[in-house]
């Protein structure tokens, strides 16, 4: 089974900046498509990043390219989500997820973690 925590969420100002960290319980994350998902109340779970399993690859929402970037660090079997030029609309609880099998820019992740807060204030 694998587990997900992520952490570094948080309240930021508008144009701030916030790092997500997701730590993974597995053997290697070359295994796993790794993403984040958010999510706002009463709306449907929203993609916005994933990394191939090689890691060479790299996706982003039009809402948040050039603004967020998705890289891992494969000796500590993390994922890491930085964000900057946070905007209100950014404001979401932030899923890090994980697949095995092809990649997809849906929410159709295998694994999730219990997702950590993101409010950015105007």
């Amino acid at each position: 089974q694998v587990q997900l925590v992520e952490s570094g969420g948080g309240l930021v100002q508008a144009g701030g900046s916030l790092r997500l960290s997701c730590a993974a319980s597995v053997r290697t994350l070359r295994t796993y498509i790794m993403g984040w998902v958010c999510r706002v109340p009463g709306k449907e779970r929203e993609f916005v990043s994933a990394l191939s399993k090689r890691g060479g690859s790299t996706y982003y929402a039009d809402s948040v390219k050039a603004r967020f970037t998705i890289s891992r660090d494969d000796a500590k079997n993390t994922v890491l989500f930085t964000m900057n030029n946070l905007k209100p609309e950014d404001t979401a609880v932030y899923y890090c997820a994980a697949r095995i099998g092809a990649f997809t820019t849906t929410n159709e992740y295998d694994y999730w973690g219990r997702g950590t807060q993101v409010t950015v204030s105007s």
